[in-house]
């Protein structure tokens, strides 16, 4: 069973705790880096001119404390590989709904599994709904 690493625990740490509940079993069955937590304004607004974001400071999920908002991806991480984004993110969404915590997936944000309508795709991003 693989265990999430110093770095991806201290990211984690910055989530709400029902993202850390969620990622803390995804973990046990996927293994998986988490890349992103909280962000400060510098962080985010550097997202946004990077275009891995298309909010600025401090309306993002990524601005709250504790974060609403986590970017996670499966280890090894492989850009290319978007079918195994796709495969992570069914395991996520599964563990989320069998613990009643209803996220959102940067892939499908209308959350209609139609992935073919999306116009920013942000495949490591999960965020909390409220």
């Amino acid at each position: 069973m693989a265990n999430f690493g110093r770095a991806s625990t201290r990211r984690l740490d910055t989530c709400h705790p029902d993202l850390q509940k969620v990622f803390n079993e995804v973990i046990k069955i996927v293994d998986c880096s988490i890349l992103c937590g909280h962000r400060n304004k510098e962080d985010q607004n550097e997202a946004v001119r990077q275009g891995r974001s298309k909010v600025s400071w401090p309306r993002g999920k990524h601005n709250t404390t504790p974060s609403e908002a986590v970017d996670v991806a499966p280890y090894p991480i492989d850009w290319q590989d978007r079918e195994r984004f796709y495969f992570f993110a069914g395991v996520v969404l599964a563990v989320a709904r069998q613990q009643g915590v209803d996220i959102r997936w940067g892939g499908d944000w209308n959350s209609n599994n139609d992935f073919k309508d999306q116009t920013f795709f942000d495949l490591p991003h999960f965020e909390l709904r409220k």
